[in-house]
C-alpha cells in the first residue's frame, strides 16, 4: 500500500506544472535612461523601431516607453509619415 502511495505522489510531482520563478527585469523607457529629450523625425532608422510590420507604431506596453516619450515618439513618426520619410501602411516594412 504505501509503495502504491509512493508512486501516486511522485506521479503527481511531475504532472504538476512547474512554478519558475522568473526575474521580470521590467520595462524602461530608454529615452530616460540614455537622457534624450529630443526625438528627431528627420531620422526614419531610429523611427521604425517603434513600428511594425505593417506600418502602425507599436504600443506603450510593447515599447516600455514612458507616456511622455511615447506621444513624443508618435508624434515624430506623423511628422515623418507626412514628409514620405516613412510609410503610411504597408505589407511587409522590415
Amino acid at each position: 500500500m504505501e509503495s502504491k502511495l509512493k508512486e501516486n505522489t511522485s506521479e503527481l510531482r511531475y504532472l504538476t506544472p512547474v512554478e519558475l520563478s522568473l526575474e521580470d527585469k521590467g520595462k524602461y523607457c530608454r529615452f530616460k535612461k540614455m537622457k534624450i529629450d529630443y526625438i528627431d523625425y528627420k531620422d526614419p532608422d531610429f523611427l521604425i523601431r517603434f513600428l511594425n510590420e505593417q506600418g502602425k507604431i507599436l504600443p506603450r506596453r510593447i515599447t516600455g516607453n514612458s507616456l511622455k516619450f511615447q506621444r513624443k515618439v508618435a508624434q515624430a513618426i506623423k511628422r515623418a509619415r507626412h514628409l514620405a520619410l516613412l510609410p503610411y501602411v504597408t505589407d511587409l516594412l522590415k
